[in-house]
């Protein structure tokens, strides 16, 4: 009789037949390219458990850190960081040249001419006001024919330069209100002033308050926006100025650190296979260092001469500027004093005691205090001497003249000032007149011609110190030429440069 053998498996076809195998938990493996067989199961085992899922960010750094524990795999990241380093290098260099390129383009074609054109309207309308009170003293009702057309000239000048202000780009919003508030004052002070020519011209004593009212307009409320609108442009000259001129650091830093990597590179390959030279790196090194050095003599060019350009261009048009404003404001208060003839007084504080002095003559001796240096209307000395100033920025031989001529003015208008003053305040009002306006015999130069002898010198010395500046500020916004396009153009060669070295030594291990 046959006996089953133990263990062994049940007779084919017999059906509830289980394996021994079976019979223990376990389930046959298919052969490879059969259906998969689910995973075993163990009665009374605890669960697998499973793995969670990798991200690709974490596969991915698996993947590089096994590669770099090869020879190719660290050439491959040498390489990928030579190329980002040196497009890093390109961008950042491309990126601060151009800001500055643009800062030191406003300079020459915005900001400084706009502080120019605020200068100018703002010479314009205090002319305007110091040759209205002009004709009015010239007496008989009839504004003699030079002043009047002096007069339109300084009303157009200023028309047109708030139009031109107005339409400057990169206006900031408080200048456009500045200029929006001027136009709209304008021609309520040409009315008011055409009101007090017409009851001049029938000897009508209204004639003197409207011209008083129109100043009072000119001097407390158009002047002072004209000169904020000055002062902001000011501002942003000084803003754009701090822009073009520091140099690149972050641009140079990534510079040095870039041509130190593929130093560092060159000497890597030159210790393991003894070859002195990497054609591709020696290319990415060259294009990298002529980047680096016409990057830093560019903006060293570019900074020396925007610098020149401030310190001896800017400066002294600031002061010369301002000279020219105090002088107009002098002769203003000069003639309204005539006008006013006490009708208007201010205290003063005059050492130990308050006095009373004409509001008019107290805005002479104020601004002509400033303008040469002399003791104003409290008996003290003013804070600026700005003539003296002027002299001393001045750079050229014709600036320095100018400042010169307009001292020697300044000096002689002072005391003629000071006698026409005696004579008034004596009870000689004709006389005093005619130092001031001219027709006294005794009296070859008055003082509207000493008064024009400043401003001519003035304007003279504008003129010298703009174009010292234009020529220097030019110079310096040259300087930054195709720096831009060389640091798109050289960093991306320099990086194929170092792909190519690297790919050449990977090329050995295939």
């Amino acid at each position: 009789m046959a006996q089953r053998r133990k263990g062994g498996a049940a007779p084919p076809g017999r059906p509830g037949a289980v394996s021994a195998v079976e019979a223990e938990g376990y389930v046959p493996v298919p052969s490879q390219g059969g259906p998969v067989a689910p995973a075993p199961v163990v009665p009374g085992a605890p669960p697998v458990p499973v793995p969670p899922r990798r991200t690709a960010l974490a596969e991915g750094f698996d993947r590089v850190r096994r590669g770099a524990a090869t020879a190719p795999g660290r050439l491959r990241l040498i390489g990928a960081g030579l190329a980002l380093l040196l497009l890093a290098f390109g961008a950042v260099s491309a990126w601060q040249t151009s800001s500055r390129a643009a800062a030191a383009d406003h300079v020459l074609t915005g900001s400084q001419p706009l502080t120019t054109e605020a200068a100018t309207l703002y010479r314009s309308l205090a002319d305007a006001d110091t040759t209205a009170s002009t004709g009015f003293l010239s007496g008989h009702g009839q504004v003699p024919a030079d002043v009047r057309k002096s007069y339109d000239a300084d009303i157009e000048r200023a028309s047109e330069m708030l139009a031109v202000a107005a339409g400057r780009r990169g206006l900031s919003a408080s200048s456009s209100a500045s200029l929006a508030r001027l136009n709209s004052q304008l021609p309520v002070y040409t009315a008011q002033i055409q009101n007090a020519q017409t009851y001049n011209r029938q000897l009508v004593p209204l004639g003197g308050a409207w011209l008083r009212h129109a100043s009072d307009l000119m001097q407390k409320t158009m002047l002072p926006e004209a000169e904020r609108l000055w002062q902001a442009e000011n501002d942003r000259l000084a803003r754009d100025y701090d822009t073009a001129t520091p140099y690149p650091w972050l641009a140079i830093g990534l510079g040095v650190l870039a041509l130190t990597a593929l130093g560092g590179a060159q000497y890597r390959d030159y210790r393991r296979t003894n070859r002195v030279f990497n054609t591709g790196l020696v290319a990415a090194g060259t294009a990298a260092l002529v980047l680096l050095a016409w990057m830093v003599t560019g903006h060293t060019v570019a900074r020396q001469h925007l610098m020149t350009s401030r310190s001896s261009g800017v400066a002294s048009l600031t002061v010369l500027n301002e000279a020219r404003i105090a002088a107009l404001k002098a002769r203003a208060g000069e003639n309204l004093t005539l006008v006013n003839r006490g009708a208007k007084v201010r205290k003063i504080q005059r050492g130990d005691e308050q006095v009373e002095i004409d509001a008019y003559e107290y805005t002479y001796q104020e601004e002509a205090g400033l303008l040469d240096g002399t003791r104003d209307a409290s008996g003290e000395k003013p804070r600026q001497n700005l003539l003296a100033e002027a002299a001393r920025r001045a750079d050229s031989p014709a600036g320095r003249s100018a400042v010169a001529r307009a001292r020697e003015a300044a000096r002689a208008w002072r005391t003629l000032h000071t006698s026409a003053r005696k004579a008034d305040d004596s009870g000689d009002y004709a006389k005093a007149l005619g130092m001031v306006l001219g027709g006294d015999p005794d009296v070859p130069k008055p003082a509207s011609r000493l008064f024009q002898g400043v401003d001519d010198a003035l304007a003279e010395g504008i003129a010298t110190e703009e174009r010292d500046f234009r020529t220097a500020a030019r110079t310096g916004v040259d300087a930054f030429t195709g720096i831009t396009l060389a640091a798109g153009v050289l960093s991306v060669l320099s990086a194929l440069g170092a792909l190519l070295g690297v790919g050449r030594r990977l090329s050995e291990y295939r």
